[in-house]
Formats: C-alpha cells, sequence, structure tokens
C-alpha cells in the first residue's frame, strides 16, 4: 500500500492542519458516502433492505475480529461506546469484599472511575505510579497479591502516549489467573492489535478515535472462555439464542457475545463503521501502524530537536504511538492550544500541555507547519 494512494479518501478544508485523531477523527469519504447512502435508502425505501443492513452488521462482526485477531467473530460485541463496554465488565464479574483491581495512574476517568465505584462491594482499585519505575509494567506488577482479580490499563495512554507492553502483561495475568482488561481506544485503528497473543479476556475500543469511524459505536471483544463469567444486567430480543423470532415463548442467553446487546443495534453507526474499517484493513494495519509510527517519530524529533519545548511523550522505541504531546518552556500552553485551534491547528489541550495525534494520511508538512507554528508563538 502507498500512503497516498489513500489521500483521497480524506476531504478536510484546504488550511486545516487535523492533529487531533486521538479525541475525535473525520470520517473518510466511503464513510460519509455510506451514511449518505443509508439516509437516502431510509428516505425512499423505508427498511425494505433489512436483511442486507443485517449483512453489514456481519461485515462489520468480522472485519472488528480480523482487526483485533480474534479466533471468531462471535467473540465480538457492538456496543455503545467504551464506557459501556467498561461497565459489563465491571458490573458482570462476581466480587467478593477484599478484592482488588489493578490500574495505573495515567488512565482515561472512563478507566478509572467504573473501578473506582466498585467501592461499595469493598474492592479496592490500585494505581501504579508509572513515572516512578523503569518499568511500566513492573509497576503494575508490584501492587498485585492472591486478591488481585483484574488488570485494567489502556494500551495507549491518552495524555503522554506511554505504550503499554500488553504482552508482557498479558502473561503475568495468564501465570497467575488474573483476567486483563484492555481498553484500546488509542491504539485500534492505528497499531497492529493480536488479541491472542497478548492474552486480554476484555478488549474495548469505540469507533470515533483511529478507527476513523462515528461516535456512538464500539467494539467489544470477550474471550469466549470467560464470557460465562460475566452476568449480564440488560435483557432485551437481541440478547437471545433466537433473536428475530418473536413469537418464541421459551429463550436462552445467546452464547455468543451479541448476549451483551440488549436491544435494537446502531444500524447508522454500523455501517459507517464498517466502511471506515474497511479502508484501514485495505491500507493494511501493519503498515498504517508504520505510517503512524512515522509521524510520531518526526514529530519527537522536531520537538526534542528545539529547547524551547519540553516533550512529554517518551522517544524509546516501542513505547509511543500515534500520540505527541508537549510544552513550550515559559509560555501559558493553553493560549498556546487556543493560538495553534484559531489558526486551524485542530489538536487538544490536556493537563498544561498541548496534544498532537496525526494518523497514517497526515502529510509530513502539516507537522512541519503545526511545530513551526508553536514555536512562532510569543504568548
Amino acid at each position: 500500500m502507498k500512503n497516498d494512494s489513500f489521500q483521497s479518501e480524506f476531504k478536510l478544508n484546504e488550511g486545516l492542519i487535523y492533529l487531533n485523531h486521538a479525541a475525535v477523527s473525520p470520517w473518510p469519504l466511503r464513510t460519509a458516502k455510506a451514511v449518505q447512502s443509508f439516509a437516502e435508502e431510509n428516505l425512499t425505501l423505508g427498511s425494505l433492505n433489512y436483511p442486507q443492513w443485517l449483512n453489514v452488521e456481519s461485515s462489520l462482526r468480522r472485519q472488528a475480529r480480523e482487526l483485533l485477531n480474534a479466533r471468531s467473530a462471535d467473540e465480538i460485541a457492538l456496543l455503545k461506546n467504551t464506557s459501556e463496554a467498561l461497565s459489563v465488565v465491571a458490573y458482570g464479574l462476581d466480587w467478593q469484599a477484599g478484592d482488588n483491581i489493578v490500574s495505573t495512574d495515567q488512565e482515561f476517568p472512563s478507566n478509572r472511575i467504573v473501578w473506582q465505584s466498585l467501592s461499595s462491594k469493598g474492592v479496592e482499585l490500585r494505581e501504579a505510579d508509572l513515572s516512578a519505575h523503569n518499568s511500566p509494567e513492573d509497576a503494575l506488577f508490584k501492587l498485585t497479591d492472591s486478591n488481585t482479580k483484574l488488570i485494567s490499563v489502556s494500551s495507549v495512554q491518552y495524555l503522554t502516549g506511554l505504550r503499554m507492553d500488553l504482552n508482557k502483561i498479558g502473561e503475568f495475568c495468564n501465570e497467575r489467573e488474573i483476567l486483563f482488561c484492555v481498553d484500546a481506544i488509542q491504539s485500534l485503528g492505528a497499531l497492529e492489535f493480536n488479541v491472542q497473543n497478548c492474552g486480554a479476556h476484555f478488549v474495548m475500543a469505540d469507533g470515533h478515535k483511529w478507527m476513523l469511524g462515528p461516535e456512538g459505536l464500539a467494539i467489544f471483544y470477550c474471550d469466549s472462555q470467560v464470557r460465562d463469567r460475566l452476568s449480564l444486567k440488560q435483557y432485551g430480543w437481541h440478547m437471545v439464542e433466537h433473536a428475530g423470532d418473536f413469537d418464541r415463548k421459551d429463550w436462552k442467553i445467546a452464547t455468543s457475545a451479541s448476549r451483551f446487546e440488549c436491544g435494537s443495534p446502531n444500524m447508522l453507526g454500523i455501517h459507517a463503521l464498517d466502511a471506515s474499517l474497511s479502508l484501514l484493513l485495505e491500507a493494511e494495519i501493519n503498515i498504517v501502524e508504520q505510517e503512524v509510527l512515522k509521524r510520531s517519530n518526526y514529530l519527537i524529533d522536531m520537538i526534542n530537536g528545539d529547547n524551547r519545548f519540553e516533550l512529554l511523550t517518551t522517544s524509546e522505541p516501542g513505547r509511543y504511538a500515534g500520540i505527541v504531546t508537549f510544552k513550550r518552556k515559559n509560555i501559558d500552553n493553553e493560549l498556546l492550544y487556543k493560538y495553534l485551534m484559531s489558526n486551524n491547528v485542530i489538536c487538544a489541550y490536556r493537563s498544561g500541555a498541548v496534544r498532537f495525534s496525526p494518523h497514517f494520511y497526515t502529510p509530513l508538512d502539516h507537522l512541519e507547519k503545526a511545530v513551526g507554528m508553536s514555536l512562532g508563538f510569543n504568548g
């Protein structure tokens, strides 16, 4: 795949430098067309072609399986967002007073609040200080004990962009029979992900960041070997074995991950995300990863090369992904962020720092311009 072969898929306004894929991504052309076509079909035909819609839903599950390297599409559920999927895990497991969960002190609130809420059940959340140890994974491991039931981490930390060694964590969990949960929203669609290699039991990611899809639809992977350990809190027509057989009075919970989908699917979002994933898989996710890392490395080199910057993202190979976070020294970085945004550099402001997050298609000269504008700001 040549990176420039997909440039025609992205129609951002001329002059716009988009470096905010870690927040909300723009849609590819094919995704916008899929939504437009779906809207037109609803306008003119209603649900006449509903069986074809179900085919798109099946296609999305297959593409998600491929993106994750799951064993089967039956291990994929389609939920509303990452937070819902995390809640399915948190409130599906059977907790005992004295159990603990180990996570990090850099997590996005979605991967913190849900575990903190279990304190009402006598469950403790332990947060590893990732900055106080040479190995982030060892910092996690030191907090575990015989009462640790689950380790939950982000594959890539939303602020610093730190990339976790999921294979190392998975091996540790497997040896000690600890459940392993991964919030993959900052890597899925940008980096290769092999759930069978890392041994995660649960993986979740909303589609609106690196997967280039809409908000309101998330992929939830649940290892078939632990599926029955999650009790259900929501029930409806869709989560049963014979969904669609409305006259059937007897029912049983679906054997697949669709058991976590209690009601009607988000068909509009399904059409959109299916189109977005088709682009990423056509581009080949290993090549996408190479291009994402190339852009991050390009930014890191420019920022490290000027002493007016402070780089918050590590430059260690294998430890960064698509996020590069920095500060300009001796200025108000919130004002820098506002300056960049007002000059069409779309980025994010997080914890007193500016965050850039280019994707595989982002032109390199856009990165040069964004860094140059960051240096040109005088506060």
